[in-house]
């Protein structure tokens, strides 16, 4: 556990360290260009120096409410420690994993594997499918505005959509197939965006999925609270939580005033892969079949959330489509020659990105 770092500080030390590297890899890209083998270096160098300091404060950081739903994982490890039976069901690899740990006495030690297979899996799939350049898209993900939230509070969600990635940088069927049920079997959540993956197998043509997304927004401003309803019907999380996130939300926030309604915010900030997407496939012609299924996927399982976007606690459904962007903004750009300063446009996106997370969770 680390005690060196005062709590109330804990979460702000994260972003400040990445403000830093972002800074860093920003002025980077604005000297050197990426075909440059001392740019790959550098680019590599920052990010296997964020994994390893990310993985330590991350999975050493104390048992405390500051960390959300850190709290409730922690009772119910230690009501496995004491010898009693699980108080609720969750899914089989996760709480197998508790009960495992449990048998060490060590919340520290769950918390840091928790950590480990939360990071883990991102690094691995950075690698296998941008090769010389997964610096640059493992620093995206861990860029993005909700990755610190999903590894110290929505713990199980976090780590499965991690997976759910290693699963997607897979070269075979078969180990795709086992990484996406290693990925449902630690949060059922993923179901939706497989059912994404799923029906770009079938269906191949990206631009329906386009015409799908944006036929979400008018069916959710006409018909929202009716799809609310039905889906309070559909196990995409755990099923005693449904109807506190499309419900009341005084059940789950004990009164204190969210800010619910059609998120434009939200949608505006959805819309940024759906708008990147659209100029490299259709304008730029991009026929990479891997960005096209990404882009897809993407349309689809952020297409579901426009569906329920008033419900409470949205940004949960968000988060099954969220979890990708980093690596869909950053694909064409690290994959392909589109621009003559390439590095400078590479720059900008990292900064954009980076400051819309940074400026939500500390300003």
């Amino acid at each position: 556990m680390n005690t060196l770092v005062p709590l109330p500080i804990y979460t702000d030390l994260f972003y400040h360290f990445t403000l830093v590297i972002c800074i860093l890899v920003i002025f980077n890209c604005f000297t050197r260009d990426l075909a440059l083998t001392s740019n790959r270096k550098f680019i590599s160098g920052m990010a296997f120096l964020v994994f390893a300091l990310v993985l330590l404060h991350m999975g050493l950081r104390p048992v405390n409410y500051r960390f959300g739903d850190m709290m409730v994982y922690n009772a119910e490890f230690v009501n496995l420690m004491r010898g009693n039976p699980p108080k609720g069901e969750v899914e089989f690899l996760f709480q197998n994993l508790m009960e495992i740990l449990a048998k060490f006495k060590s919340p520290e030690l769950f918390f840091f594997t928790c950590t480990a297979l939360y990071i883990t899996p991102l690094y691995y799939a950075s690698k296998r499918i941008f090769l010389d350049y997964w610096g640059y898209a493992f620093l995206m993900l861990v860029f993005s505005f909700s990755f610190w939230s999903y590894g110290v509070n929505g713990i199980r969600n976090g780590i499965a959509g991690s997976i759910f990635i290693l699963a997607l940088s897979q070269k075979t069927i078969v180990k795709k197939a086992l990484w996406f049920l290693i990925a449902l079997l630690f949060h059922k959540s993923m179901l939706l965006p497989l059912m994404g993956y799923l029906a770009f197998t079938l269906v191949k043509n990206v631009k329906l999925y386009f015409l799908f997304w944006l036929f979400c927004i008018p069916l959710s401003l006409v018909l929202g609270s009716v799809l609310e309803s039905f889906f309070l019907s559909v196990g995409f999380v755990d099923d005693q939580k449904l109807s506190i996130y499309l419900g009341d939300v005084n059940e789950l926030n004990e009164g204190v005033e969210l800010k619910v309604g059609f998120r434009w915010d939200f949608l505006l900030f959805s819309a940024l892969p759906v708008i990147s997407g659209a100029y490299f496939i259709f304008k730029q012609k991009i026929q990479d079949v891997i960005f096209q299924q990404l882009t897809a996927l993407y349309l689809f399982a952020n297409g579901f959330w426009i569906l329920i976007i008033r419900a409470n606690y949205s940004n949960r459904f968000a988060y099954l489509s969220w979890f990708l962007m980093g690596i869909i903004l950053i694909f064409p750009l690290i994959k392909y020659k589109f621009f003559k300063n390439q590095n400078s446009v590479v720059a900008c996106v990292i900064l954009f990105y980076f400051l819309f997370g940074y400026l939500l969770n500390i300003i």
